[in-house]
């Protein structure tokens, strides 16, 4: 029985996995239309060559490239694509003419390689504040700082690595532009799992996690009214890449972005209640959090050898989750978490195996 009224459906679009994949946070799984339409364009790059290729297929890459900026509220002529989320920002770092000694904030959930992209470019990092144990970032008390203190940006991480808070975007890039001060948001976690409609000046993120995309494309968009300015060109050197997340974006789009924002909002749900005290295991994001990355913390005296050896032994029982190191979100936390991620075709079965699994692993 699936959790979701949409899980029959998304299943039958892909193939049948050999393992329980709960680790869409690490990357979903590619529908079959979409590994179809990528070895397609392979195969027509072979015969006619990739630049003609390319130019017979302009119209379904126009086509990808709108889907996506509808979803995440730009246009398609602010949209570049890249290879990962990573080289987005390093894109970004890289062409933004910033002042010298330069400051940035971020949430307490920062992507751990993110922060060390802006230490090897000289920005000074400020956190924050944390309206809650979770997390989520005071948008009150931000409002009140900038008041006194601008940072050159903001940069926020949509959802985390190691973490399903979903911060409140919209409202920090409200009170942010009040103050003049633009916003960057990560949404390699947020984009297809959450509404990413947030009117920030840039964001950037990848096509293979909640998209179930490929891997090997990243995106990056910058407001044509950005408080910043920045000029950042496209690579679509993998054109068959960015032909295959136009197909996952239309596949979501097809379905109803809000429908699926809503179902793996329950799925989160349904996941944190299932595991909710099972030993000594601690779920670490509100039940109702509307997201459906789940994380736990190890019982206590744990080190973090021994939630990877727990993710390792669940992996050979057949169940795919990840071992999320205190690098994902070092601001947060200095332990290492199990993370689960299931997408709309996990079934309670799944989640039933996960928590008598663990619970053997408990003490």
């Amino acid at each position: 029985m699936y959790c979701s009224d949409l899980g029959e459906e998304w299943h039958a679009a892909r193939i049948e996995p050999t393992i329980a994949h709960l680790d869409s946070a690490s990357a979903g799984r590619t529908s079959r239309a979409g590994i179809e339409t990528i070895t397609s364009h392979l195969w027509r790059e072979a015969e006619r060559g990739s630049y003609v290729a390319a130019e017979e297929q302009a119209g379904a890459l126009e086509a990808g490239r709108r889907g996506l900026a509808s979803l995440i509220g730009h246009t398609a002529d602010e949209l570049s694509y890249r290879d990962s989320a990573r080289t987005c920002l390093r894109a970004l770092l890289n062409n933004w003419n910033l002042p010298v000694a330069s400051t940035v904030w971020v949430a307490t959930n920062e992507f751990g390689p993110n922060l060390d992209e802006f230490e090897r470019r000289g920005l000074a990092v400020r956190t924050m504040p944390s309206a809650d144990v979770y997390g989520h970032v005071d948008v009150d008390a931000l409002e009140n700082m900038l008041q006194f203190d601008q940072p050159a940006f903001i940069h926020v991480c949509q959802i985390g690595s190691a973490g399903g808070v979903v911060q409140p975007v919209h409202e920090i890039v409200d009170v942010a532009h009040y103050a003049n001060v633009p916003v960057v948001v990560d949404m390699a976690q947020a984009v297809g799992q959450v509404p990413t409609v947030t009117g920030a000046d840039i964001v950037y993120g990848t096509s293979r996690k909640w998209l179930t995309g490929p891997r090997g494309v990243g995106f990056i968009a910058v407001r044509s009214d950005a408080i910043r300015p920045v000029q950042i060109d496209s690579s679509d050197a993998y054109v068959a890449g960015a032909l295959g997340l136009g197909q996952a974006v239309s596949e979501l789009l097809d379905i109803g972005q809000q429908r699926v924002f809503r179902e793996l909002a329950k799925i989160g749900q349904i996941t944190r209640e299932r595991l909710y005290g099972i030993a000594s295991w601690e779920v670490l994001e509100p039940i109702e959090e509307p997201s459906a990355l789940v994380t736990l913390a190890p019982p206590p005296g744990w080190q973090p050898s021994d939630v990877a050896a727990a993710q390792r032994r669940l992996q050979d029982i057949g169940i795919l989750v990840t071992c999320a190191d205190s690098w994902r979100a070092p601001l947060a936390t200095e332990q290492a978490l199990l993370r689960i991620s299931p997408h709309l075709d996990v079934r309670r079965s799944q989640l039933d195996d996960l928590a008598g699994a663990i619970r053997t692993m408990g003490y």
